[in-house]
């Protein structure tokens, strides 16, 4: 009641005198605020110790910032000044003494082309748990291409190569095999059969097909063992007991029924069966292991067993007579599969499946065909009015591969209207290790797939002044990697002896492309790496010491990086003939991939 008698008192004083109005209006009104709300008082005490607080936080966040900052700027002013860098200027190549030694330095390719004319052959990587790419050697491992010193100066027809065992032809047509399941104490490579003139060899699981010029095949075991105590044919030669017992033991496996001046021309094998193609195009088949009997079908006779094989020896060759009226051109086999391809274009295959192998939907109630099936490549090409046709076919392990020519037909009679040939190449199978070579991991690949490396590429040729496509000269399949060799256009006019008047010394030689791809598990691939590759890939050249030599010849500071980090790629010399020592021969180089290893060779 006395507060509320002064207010009353004080207000009507105020409305008396004007100037002190306000004032004693302004202390009522703060009485009133401050009788109305008791606590307006306390929460403005703390707002101004929040304020403090936060005050006095950020004061010490920006002294603890600037403390050490200056501990940061000692440290760093404490250091002594980097030098001054000099600059390396870019040395002038050194000066060849000579037009070959120019070319040489300004091309690596060309120097690749040279060294394997002068030093023709073997180089080999991969496994050597079977002292195969190594003989000499206990290396578990050969990472990067290494030459075999036995084979230097030496050419060969061919060579096949699996993890334990190998086998090559050499120039004069005799047998040479070297690794541990030949001889575990052989240290090089040993002639077994020969004078029978052979051009081509197969390996099995266990065993040797070999074919000679006038197509006689030949099967014999791998181990040396079994060559000594096997079984031998009987001596022809007039002499008695002359050279008897110096073949090793093996069996001929020609076919009987063949037609007047008809022969043999190409053998292949995979583990338990080999294929015969003969020059009138018909196929023969019959069991090239000593282990097992083919039982995927890989045969191409529908029904043949063990229990079913006709009488006689196991392994006598039967005509695949599905095919007949279908003259054969091309033949293929991978482990359990087989493939062939007629002069038309056509393709079949035959054999085990379960991976899509042979292009045809994957069933799991029939995982094997055994008889000639037609595949489909004319679907490929669907909705593009091309007219395909297969050129070749290659198989190995359990992939296989399609060359396919593709054109549109002409729509006028001119001769001057060609049409557009594009080349392709078709991958399908296992590929859960890059060996389809399609940039992709997986397991089962029934329908054939482009392989984008290989497919659609063309070039100009300036012989013919016209862009024509770029083909595969061939591929080698081994069972889980593989290798291309291109068929682009190549130069090997300059030979190092005889130059043609026309040529400058700016001119040089340069060969074929060549890549890999697939499983790296043994260092095959020779990048010297071991990660598998899904995109087929260049590799560095097979003779780096003259590689490094060329580079350090380009002079300096170029040449030095050129030599540590920038090598030119691997190209693979075309059929030439050139002259090898005192004779004039032609040869190239080829590939060969097998069973965790790989080869190139010089081949005659």
């Amino acid at each position: 009641m006395l507060n509320s008698r002064c207010l009353a008192r004080a207000t009507l004083q105020a409305a008396r005198t004007p100037q002190s109005c306000k004032n004693i209006s302004s202390k009522a009104r703060s009485q009133t605020r401050a009788a109305a709300h008791p606590y307006a008082q306390r929460r403005q005490q703390h707002f101004i110790r929040s304020v403090a607080t936060v005050t006095l936080l950020f004061s010490a966040a920006t002294a603890l910032q600037w403390i050490n900052g200056e501990r940061f700027m000692r440290e760093v002013h404490a250091e002594e000044p980097p030098k001054e860098q000099l600059l390396n200027f870019e040395k002038p190549r050194r000066a060849a003494t000579s037009q070959e030694e120019n070319r040489a330095i300004i091309s690596s390719q060309h120097l690749q082309v040279i060294r394997s004319w002068e030093n023709p052959g073997v180089y080999a990587w991969g496994s050597n748990s079977g002292r195969v790419v190594a003989p000499d050697s206990d290396d578990t491992f050969v990472k990067t291409p290494r030459r075999i010193p036995f084979f230097d100066d030496v050419l060969l027809r061919d060579i096949k190569l699996d993890r334990n065992f190998a086998a090559a032809i050499d120039e004069k047509g005799d047998l040479l095999q070297w690794g541990t399941a030949f001889s575990r104490d052989a240290r090089e490579p040993t002639k077994t059969l020969r004078g029978k003139n052979l051009i081509s060899c197969a390996l099995s699981r266990d065993r040797i097909i070999a074919l000679s010029a006038s197509g006689t095949v030949y099967s014999l075991p791998v181990s040396q063992e079994e060559q000594q105590t096997g079984p031998k044919p009987t001596s022809t030669s007039w002499i008695p007991f002359w050279g008897s017992n110096k073949e090793p033991s093996h069996r001929i496996r020609t076919p009987t029924n063949l037609g007047w001046s008809e022969r043999v021309t190409n053998v292949v094998s995979g583990l338990e069966h080999a294929i015969m193609l003969t020059s009138s195009g018909r196929v023969y088949s019959f069991a090239s292991g000593s282990e097992n009997y083919p039982t995927k079908g890989q045969l191409g006779i529908p029904g043949m067993t063990w229990e079913t094989r006709p009488e006689g020896a196991f392994d006598l060759p039967h005509e695949i007579t599905t095919l007949k009226g279908f003259p054969i051109a091309k033949i293929a086999a991978g482990d359990y599969h087989s493939l062939v391809s007629d002069s038309a274009g056509r393709c079949f295959g035959f054999g085990d499946n379960s991976s899509g192998q042979l292009g045809f939907e994957f069933n799991s109630e029939a995982l094997t065909i055994d008889a000639p099936s037609l595949l489909p490549t004319q679907r490929l090409y669907a909705g593009t009015a091309q007219q395909a046709s297969v050129t070749n076919v290659f198989a190995g392990g359990n992939t296989s591969f399609l060359t396919i020519e593709a054109s549109k037909p002409s729509s006028t009679s001119s001769p001057r209207d060609v049409p557009r040939v594009t080349a392709d190449t078709w991958a399908f199978g296992f590929g859960l290790t890059g060996q389809l070579g399609t940039g992709r991991w997986i397991h089962n690949q029934s329908t054939p797939v482009k392989v984008p490396a290989f497919s659609g590429l063309f070039e100009y040729d300036e012989a013919a002044s016209s862009v024509i496509p770029i083909k595969l000269a061939y591929l080698s399949i081994g069972a889980t990697h593989a290798a291309a060799v291109m068929d682009n256009v190549a130069s090997v006019a300059v030979s190092g002896k005889t130059k043609p008047k026309q040529l400058t010394e700016n001119d040089t030689n340069w060969g074929r492309d060549i890549l890999f791809w697939g499983n790296n598990e043994f260092y095959q691939i020779g990048s010297g790496k071991r990660n598998n590759i899904s995109t087929p890939t260049y590799i560095q050249p097979l003779d780096a010491a003259a590689e490094a030599e060329r580079a350090a010849g380009v002079g300096g500071a170029r040449g030095r990086a050129e030599k540590e980090r920038e090598w030119h790629r691997f190209q693979i010399t075309p059929r030439q003939r050139v002259r090898v020592g005192a004779r004039s021969v032609e040869l190239e180089q080829r590939v060969e991939c097998g069973r965790g290893v790989t080869a190139v060779y010089s081949a005659v």
